[in-house]
């Protein structure tokens, strides 16, 4: 768990290069639901977390629950914060690390934006099932 105890308090202060520090050099980021959104390295990592601490200022994370098998760490997280725009933001998902040597070596990542709307299940499952 100090993997995830450093990730998310360099998330919280905002501190860039310590949050690169847990990342290695050539880390594999894989978004299943979103193949195009990949990338690989840490230099991308520390392009991201610069542009959402910039647009986010108060952004802050937690990690809800979380299991560890082996070099597997399973992640549940939320983050919240304001857009300058002032509508908030507010982020939930899993994130499935694998870790070496203290240091994320890959993720599929599986946070997104949570939309509030009145649609519900019904019309979810239609929007799979209906042409």
């Amino acid at each position: 768990m100090d993997f995830i105890d450093r990730l998310v308090h360099a998330v919280n202060a905002h501190d860039l290069n310590a949050l690169v520090q847990c990342f290695h050099g050539d880390y594999r980021n894989e978004t299943p639901a979103h193949p195009d959104r990949g990338f690989v390295g840490s230099e991308q990592v520390r392009t991201n977390w610069q542009r959402l601490f910039a647009g986010v200022a108060d952004l802050q994370a937690r990690v809800v629950a979380h299991a560890v098998d082996g070099d597997t760490v399973w992640s549940e997280w939320e983050m919240t914060g304001t857009r300058p725009d002032g509508v908030p933001h507010l982020m939930r998902g899993v994130i499935v690390f694998v870790v070496r040597n203290g240091r994320a070596a890959s993720a599929r990542f599986f946070l997104e934006s949570v939309h509030r709307g009145s649609d519900g299940v019904d019309a979810a499952i239609s929007t799979i099932v209906e042409p």
